[in-house]
């Protein structure tokens, strides 16, 4: 039953991100969002989630982890509904925010219980299993049940959706959880404030920009305004006793590398999800129950790559999963830039989203190798946990960025496409127009899918880069395919 209340909230916390994709272009129409702001229904979560994850898991060793984990829990619970009556735009966006509060709170809580909570051995190797096929399978469920909700409800129960199941959690863990022993610590708030602020106004400069424009002086201030606090976070990283940021985690290269590479293809994989959501729905006319099952060779295949990653591992050593997974990946992305207006699921998307998903599962097991390679055991929670949190930061910023280029590319379509849309348009849809400067099918598909081509090349760039600093910067030092094998060399991975 405690693994059960576990595993549950982590499910709960996971899926989240991709229940709440397949729902985009219904939260787009009912609430007016444009398709650049509506980014943000992914980065408001995924920013706070990642930005203040490890201040999440330092406040459950300093308060104890099962109050923490409740309250986390009730906060997601909280933000959950709020989102689901919203009624608009920044009432939404207040609430993800909100959630994305609860679940970098409950999240590293869930995991730490699992140490506490089953014996060393055997018990506990089964707990983390089941923990880690729920996080591996909490995007596909996501992708399904988000179908199903969006289809036979509407796109306010993938939020609702929450509240029963957070509830229920919350009452069953004092039950089933014993409280861990509180740890004499501080809690580095002006580190998780500067990050996460600055981190925001960097992803507000690039979907500003994709809006107005790189001279608008709002943009100009972010970008501005985001250097200047993350300048202070470094220097605030520095001087604190135990930072939430441990800034020698990056002196190892192996580390640093790491952590480059998640940042690029995590810029990837957010892309590929909030793009293909759109131009399947929106250009193929997909329904949303049509469009979760559409993904879910994406779990498969990932979970397949990893699998193949994990038995041939010892035998390789994490470095040619890595280059070779990005190169893979890249491949992938490289095929969608051929999508268009008249292009198939079977023909055009599903060949490029296998290729691309056989190239990331390859990498994940590698990744997490990689990060802890050499790390004293009192800090391998700090190195999986900023591997974590720098997956959520950098899907959000990347994916900013590829908004920024879909932008920058659809406005030059629209452009290309306004003079055929007057000439055959009728006087309703010249009104229309006229007031709210949205141009409508099939026009408005070439537009879409001409953004969408281009911000696949750019996420195709973020893959090459990932495979780059695969060759260049990681190093597999002999102790690790030793330890990798079943030996004691040194060093630890």
């Amino acid at each position: 039953m405690a693994l059960l209340v576990i595993a549950s909230c982590q499910l709960m916390v996971v899926l989240d991100i991709t229940i709440v994709n397949i729902a985009l272009p219904d939260i787009q129409r009912s609430l007016d969002f444009s398709t650049t702001s509506l980014s943000w229904v992914v980065s408001a979560y995924t920013l706070t989630f990642g930005g203040l994850l490890l201040l999440g898991g330092r406040a459950g060793d300093i308060l104890g982890r099962r109050r923490v984990f409740v309250v986390g829990v009730l906060v997601f619970v909280l933000a959950s509904l709020l989102g689901g009556l919203a009624q608009g735009p920044g009432q939404l966006l207040a609430a993800r925010a909100l959630q994305g509060v609860g679940g970098a709170i409950a999240s590293p809580t869930a995991l730490a219980l699992i140490g506490t909570t089953f014996r060393e051995g055997p018990e506990r190797n089964r707990a983390f299993g089941v923990f880690a096929a729920v996080s591996a399978g909490g995007g596909a469920i996501g992708l399904l049940a988000g179908g199903m909700l969006v289809q036979w409800l509407n796109w306010r129960w993938v939020l609702f959706v929450n509240v029963p199941i957070g509830l229920l959690i919350a009452l069953a863990t004092p039950r089933w959880i014993s409280e861990s022993e509180r740890r004499p610590g501080r809690f580095d708030l002006a580190g998780a404030a500067t990050s996460t602020v600055g981190m925001v106004l960097l992803v507000y400069g690039f979907i500003r920009a994709a809006q107005d424009g790189w001279r608008d002086a709002l943009t100009l201030a972010s970008f501005a305004g985001a250097v200047v606090v993350l300048a202070l976070f470094l220097l605030v990283e520095r001087r604190s006793r135990q930072p939430i940021t441990p800034l020698h985690m990056f002196a190892d290269r192996n580390r640093a590398g790491t952590y480059g590479i998640m940042l690029c293809l995590a810029a990837a994989i957010f892309g590929m999800f909030f793009f293909l959501t759109l131009f399947v729905q929106n250009v193929l006319d997909f329904s949303p129950l049509r469009a979760g099952l559409a993904f879910l060779p994406v779990s498969a295949v990932i979970a397949i790559g990893a699998g193949l990653a994990s038995r041939f591992l010892p035998t390789f050593g994490p470095k040619p999963f890595m280059v070779g997974g990005a190169l893979l990946s890249a491949v992938g992305l490289a095929w969608l830039t051929l999508t268009d207006v008249h292009s198939t699921y079977a023909g055009s998307v599903l060949g490029p989203m296998l290729v691309f998903s056989m190239g990331m599962g390859t990498q994940f097991v590698s990744l997490t190798l990689m990060a802890l390679s050499n790390v004293p055991t009192r800090e391998t929670g700090a190195a999986s946990g900023l591997l974590n949190a720098t997956q959520q930061v950098g899907g959000s910023l990347g994916l900013s960025i590829l908004v920024t280029v879909f932008g920058t590319a659809s406005r030059d379509e629209a452009e290309k496409q306004v003079p055929d849309f007057l000439a055959q348009a009728t006087p309703a849809e010249q009104l229309r127009f006229r007031r709210t400067g949205e141009l409508p099918p099939p026009w408005s598909d070439e537009v879409l899918t001409a953004g969408v081509s281009s911000a696949f090349v750019m996420a195709a760039v973020f893959a090459l880069l990932a495979a780059l600093i695969a060759v260049l910067v990681t190093q597999v030092r002999p102790s690790d395919l030793e330890r990798l094998k079943g030996g004691t060399g040194p060093g630890g991975m």
